[in-house]
């Protein structure tokens, strides 16, 4: 199996031309996580005011990870 020798993203961040050996080895999906980076599913209620305001939150696990974070912490 032929591998991906040069970065597929440039200096400025923009994807570089795809050619036939990128296709010939990309898979599907995301590649796994390190243990210590997964992510834990937890389901919980929260009152319906705030999920309208989640709403116009873009990443909301992010929001919410960093809102509980600093609370938290405090």
């Amino acid at each position: 199996m032929a591998k991906i020798s040069k970065p597929l993203i440039d200096k400025d961040g923009e994807v570089d031309g795809l050619d036939e050996t990128f296709f010939e080895v990309a898979r599907r999906g995301r590649p796994a996580m390190l243990p210590g980076e997964k992510k834990v599913r937890m389901n919980l209620m929260i009152d319906a005011d705030i999920a309208e305001q989640l709403k116009l939150v873009g990443n909301k696990s992010a929001f919410v990870a960093e809102a509980l974070r600093k609370a938290l912490r405090d």
